[in-house]
């Protein structure tokens, strides 16, 4: 730093301000003229005589402490009028807005501690250079963002907010943390509505943005800034990491005796790696298999395991790399349980046979009843209790629709929502949705149908059937569920009481694969064993495995377990997934877990420790700084009058004690 002066006085002023310090000197020349005085004794008044010898009007200047500290007071008020000042690093503005990354690639770490530890350091030093006035707000933010302290100018307060910040194993979303600025700064504008970060006031003033982080979050090139000046502060350097981004397991389905439990790693290193991956069911090391990573890219890794019993696996690498969290990852095999599915209808051989093949009784329970269930108090009950994961409605359609999932042949669902055109008659297949697992099945356009209807949805109906007159095959999503309505029946009353085909679909091979997609899709029926996988801080809905009200969900830290009740739709919601690991379920009193389920990172952009150079945001491309002030000058004269106040109090006591004692 050099320094600077700022001069503030006219050359006049300046004239008469140097003349003071002569001033103060002849003062101490002069001499003090006294008036004869009778005394009875010379001796006892020798100073007093001494003046009297003397003629002139000067005297030799003696030390006088008086002297130098009236001139040292002088000469600090000059300086202080040349208003000197040094370069350093200061904020611009008056208001400011920390945003501190607590996900978990700020766990990683570095020298000196890890990234968390690094950033908060900074923003410590921020706040250090905040100016008397000043306020900041401080926004801890992974997926979620949390206000740690509103505006406030008290900077301790802030300093303390800060370092009690934790760090989180969540991935990171920069965009809610933005909306909660973003309501303080711009007028009319907030976080969405019920929010927990919802801090729009109504005088938003506009403030500078400091987004510290290592920049592991998607860009937000649509977010509008408005009065937000935003500064990126980048935490950490480019480091290599091998971490885990998926892992699961699945019934083989050739062999069904085994299951195949397969995981995705990733190099984000220069340079290519060798990790020895392990699978442990327990602490019990199941496999190991070393895996050869290049540079920048990734592989797999897959095991067989042979007629494995419900139970824990977990997946360890052996790199030694700055980030932990992304070693190591969970999965699980749950007890085997086909889903529940009710099939009303008034009689239909063909559906009955492709939903009581072997493959198919594999993934679901299926329960034939006659449309006259539909009145049955018992229906209503477990209907609406959501005791069915699927129902399938043939020819008929219920009152009011099931907390399941449904399937309408040749109907449609109660209500104004779903609706069917005019009779179509024949009907042709001419275009088929394949991206969508329900008809992942051989061609169906050969297949003849003699009359159907065109099927009309809700908006956001995706159409997977379609005919030469519009939508054959439709699903939409109607809370957690799913509806699919196909626009033709299997078989038709022949009108002499009998009945009769109305297509040749049952004759083809992609009828039962249909309907086992069908099962596995809507019902789930394909998921069973495999343990669902969410990632840290997520909400993870599932069903139990018997009737019960409540269940108890145990963490990986098998201490705290948390009871939840059943939801309106059948479904049990748990959101307490802050720590990867695996999560036990408990279904009524029983003392051992019926299922379990995974939390897991999984987030390739948390494995990529490399800080980028620039972020996006709004429109405006923010350049990383490794400071997060600017360039600026510091006023020195502020401490050079209260120097001059401290030698102009020392003055006056030192001339007191010279006066009176």
């Amino acid at each position: 730093m050099s320094g600077l002066f700022n001069n503030t006085l006219q050359l006049w002023q300046w004239a008469v301000l140097a003349a003071v310090p002569p001033l103060i000197v002849l003062l101490y020349f002069l001499k003090l003229k006294r008036r004869p005085v009778e005394v009875p004794s010379t001796y006892l008044w020798r100073r007093a005589i001494e003046d009297l010898h003397v003629n002139s009007i000067w005297q030799r200047i003696r030390r006088n402490v008086l002297l130098f500290l009236q001139l040292l007071l002088v000469a600090l008020i000059m300086m202080a009028v040349l208003r000197p000042g040094c370069r350093g690093t200061t904020l611009v503005g008056d208001r400011f807005i920390f945003l501190i990354d607590t996900s978990a690639s700020m766990g990683a770490k570095e020298p000196g501690g890890t990234r968390l530890e690094l950033a908060k350091r900074r923003v410590i030093e921020l706040v250090d250079q905040m100016s008397r006035g000043d306020v900041a707000m401080v926004i801890s933010f992974s997926n979620e963002a949390r206000i740690e302290q509103s505006f406030t100018d008290n900077r301790r307060l802030l300093r303390e907010r800060v370092q009690r910040i934790q760090g989180t194993a969540r991935p990171s979303d920069v965009l809610e943390a933005l909306r909660a600025a973003s309501g303080l700064a711009n007028p009319g504008q907030s976080s969405e509505a019920g929010s927990p970060v919802d801090a729009q006031v109504a005088g938003a003033l506009p403030a500078t943005l400091y987004l510290v982080s290592d920049g592991g979050f998607q860009q937000v090139p649509e977010f509008a800034l408005g009065n937000l000046e935003p500064r990126y502060v980048r935490i950490g350097a480019a480091a290599a990491n091998v971490g885990i981004v998926a892992f699961t397991t699945e019934r083989n389905t050739e062999k069904l005796d085994q299951v195949q439990a397969f995981a995705r790693l990733e190099n984000r290193g220069v340079e290519q790696a060798v990790v020895e991956a392990s699978l442990y069911r327990g602490e019990l090391l199941l496999d190991a298999q070393k895996v050869v990573l290049p540079a920048g890219g990734g592989g797999g890794v897959r095991f067989e395991l042979r007629d494995p019993e419900p139970g824990v696996l977990r997946l360890a690498i052996s790199a030694s790399d700055a980030l932990a969290v992304d070693n190591e990852a969970f999965a699980a095999i749950n007890p085997r349980k086909p889903a529940t599915v009710l099939c009303v209808t008034p009689g239909n051989s063909a559906l009955q046979t492709a939903l009581e093949t072997s493959a198919a009784k594999r993934l679901a329970t299926v329960t034939f009843v006659a449309p006259t269930f539909l009145e049955d108090p018992d229906y209503e009950r477990r209907a609406s209790a959501g005791d069915f994961d699927l129902v399938l409605y043939d020819r008929c359609a219920p009152k009011n629709m099931p907390l399941a999932s449904t399937f309408f042949l040749g109907s449609v669902p109660p209500g104004e929502v779903w609706s069917s055109g005019g009779k179509v008659s024949p009907v042709a297949i001419i275009d088929v949705e394949r991206s969508h697992p329900l008809v992942a099945m051989p061609d169906p356009t050969h297949v003849r149908i003699v009359e159907g209807f065109v099927v009309k949805g809700p908006k956001g109906a995706r159409t997977l059937l379609d005919s030469q007159d519009g939508p054959l095959l439709a699903i939409a999503p109607r809370e957690s569920f799913e509806d699919a309505v196909l626009g033709f029946t299997l078989v038709d009353a022949d009108g002499k009481g009998g009945i009769q085909a109305n297509t040749d679909w049952p004759r083809w091979y992609s009828f039962p694969v249909f309907w086992q997609n069908v099962l596995g899709h809507m019902a789930g029926g394909t998921q069973s064993e495999s343990a669902p996988t969410v990632q840290p801080g997520e909400t993870l809905a599932f069903r139990s495995l018997v009737p019960v009200e409540t269940v108890r969900v145990r963490g990986p830290a098998e201490v705290n377990t948390d009871e939840l009740r059943r939801s309106g739709q059948g479904y049990f919601q748990f959101g307490a997934t802050d720590k990867p690991g695996l999560y036990s379920v408990y279904e009524g009193d029983s003392p051992e877990p019926s299922q379990w389920f995974a939390v897991n990172l999984f987030d390739g952009r948390e494995t990529d420790l490399t800080p980028p150079a620039d972020v996006t945001i709004g429109a405006s491309q923010v350049t990383a700084a490794s400071g997060g002030g600017q360039a600026g000058r510091r006023e020195l004269w502020k401490w050079l009058l209260g120097a001059g106040v401290c030698v102009l109090v020392f003055e006056w006591y030192v001339y007191n004690r010279r006066v009176y004692l």
